[in-house]
């Protein structure tokens, strides 16, 4: 037996020399799993979207000290697309804020320290202490926890100018006695003389934000100028108020992603080709069915999805600039103007959806986008973008390719044109220009033609090709 187990053990040995070894190896217990350490954690500014690299806080929900529970919201952030409400991962209290409503913070840099137990909320505001001084902190960094915040299912509404309500008793008082606003709401408030009993405030619960004060502050300012006006109305026409000539006004969150990626743009080869369509057809059957809730936008993208699905390599994409993907699912983006910027939400699967679900659709993503409630995957899953300037009267433009898609179609006003009939004739027929800008990597011309002479038959029988 000793020698298959290879070791000096003697059967006959005495028990005291078989504990030996036992013994020789007395039992240490982990000191530190005996002695309390403390847990004090940074919350990070999230990424909430592939594109965006900065972020600015709207709103703390949360006031230092309060307590903390797993999931429960904590911050309003707003990304280069929506604002919305960033959660905690753990239990514990906000112990301190380092950066503050109206700041902006670069993603993955912290903005708030989270302190497990209320012992240590101390311990981490000197810690915050010392890294808003650039001193380095003389206890140990804190925790750091790549994922330790995330993006709540709701976002939050932001405050628009235009939906200022002035109310005398509101969500943010208590029975009228107690006004509720963040810290910073209430400095600004004074800063521009805003009475905060009469704001309605959009954050949680009623509560009154920064952008709340900023809207009511514009409303009176609109107020007063619209009563001078009036007053006075041979006076010559002056700027908005609000825009003071001279000035140097730095990006908003949008539109700093907005110039990143035209800028990226540029890097792409990209060439144009356009058309002219008849819209007799679609004017017609537009008329007929626009009473039950069918809009125009959503029409061209039907049409668009439907010529697309026959042309699927104007509907690829070229990312890396080696291979390209022909994409599984037609989505059709539209651009979108917004106070402070350019969205583009997607129509998912345009070519399989209805005309009246899709305009249904619509609606609800226009409503999202103005109010910045949109989720990422409804603006960032877009395979084809249309960019519809008809409504101001624009008979043509180009558009400027946005990265990751293969194609972007510019759409003019459809205008009552003079034209040349069949039989020699002259007639009149209501057309429109399409302008399609196209990455020259993937897309050439005679695709695109032929995929543009499909657009037009559908859009010229839109009954035979079942657009309606």
């Amino acid at each position: 037996m000793a020698h298959l187990l290879r070791t000096s053990f003697v059967a006959g040995s005495s028990p005291s020399l078989r504990r030996r070894p036992f013994l020789q190896l007395p039992f240490h217990p982990r000191r530190r799993s005996l002695q309390p350490h403390a847990t004090i954690r940074e919350i990070f500014m999230p990424a909430l979207s592939s594109t965006m690299t900065e972020g600015k806080i709207v709103s703390w929900i949360k006031t230092e000290g309060d307590k903390l529970a797993k999931g429960e919201s904590v911050v309003v952030v707003e990304s280069d697309k929506a604002d919305m409400d960033v959660e905690t991962f753990y239990d514990g209290y906000l112990a301190a804020i380092m950066v503050d409503e109206g700041g902006v913070a670069p993603v993955g840099s912290a903005i708030a320290f989270l302190a497990e137990t209320e012992d240590e909320i101390s311990e981490a505001k000197s810690r915050a202490a010392n890294v808003s001084s650039g001193s380095p902190p003389s206890a140990p960094p804190p925790e750091k926890i790549p994922e330790n915040v995330g993006a709540a299912a709701a976002p939050v509404a932001a405050a628009k100018p235009a939906s200022v309500v002035v109310a005398s008793t509101h969500p943010a008082s208590e029975g009228g006695k107690r006004i509720v606003a963040s810290p910073y709401a209430k400095k600004l408030a004074k800063e521009l003389n805003v009475e905060l009993g009469a704001v309605l405030g959009t954050g949680p619960s009623g509560r009154i934000v920064a952008k709340d004060v900023e809207a009511a502050a514009s409303a009176a300012v609109l107020k007063s100028d619209a009563a001078r006006s009036v007053s006075a109305p041979g006076s010559s026409v002056q700027p908005p108020p609000s825009l003071e000539l001279g000035t140097t006004v730095p990006f908003s969150t949008m539109q700093g992603a907005v110039s990143r990626n035209m800028v990226e743009s540029l890097a792409v080869p990209t060439f144009r080709v356009g058309y002219t369509i008849t819209t007799d057809a679609l004017d017609a059957i537009y008329k007929k069915i626009k009473s039950k809730g069918v809009t125009m936008t959503a029409l061209l993208a039907k049409a668009t999805a439907l010529a697309l699905a026959k042309h699927p390599i104007v509907n690829s994409s070229c990312r890396d600039g080696k291979s390209f993907t022909y994409n599984s699912s037609i989505n059709i983006a539209v651009a979108v103007a917004i106070d402070g910027g350019l969205i583009t939400p997607v129509l998912q699967d345009a070519d399989k959806v209805d005309i009246y679900s899709l305009s249904r659709k619509w609606k609800e993503l226009v409503d999202k986008a103005r109010a910045k409630q949109l989720q990422p995957q409804e603006y960032n899953t877009g395979t084809f973008t249309l960019s519809n300037l008809g409504m101001f009267g624009v008979d043509r433009f180009d558009a400027i390719l946005p990265p990751g898609t293969g194609a972007i179609m510019a759409v003019g006003a459809s205008i009552p044109t003079v034209v040349g009939t069949k039989d020699g004739r002259i007639g009149k027929k209501n057309q429109m220009q399409v302008n399609v800008t196209a990455d020259h990597r993937v897309i050439y011309g005679s695709d695109l033609a032929t995929f543009l002479q499909t657009l037009a038959k559908i859009i010229e029988d839109p009954k035979g090709s079942k657009l309606a």
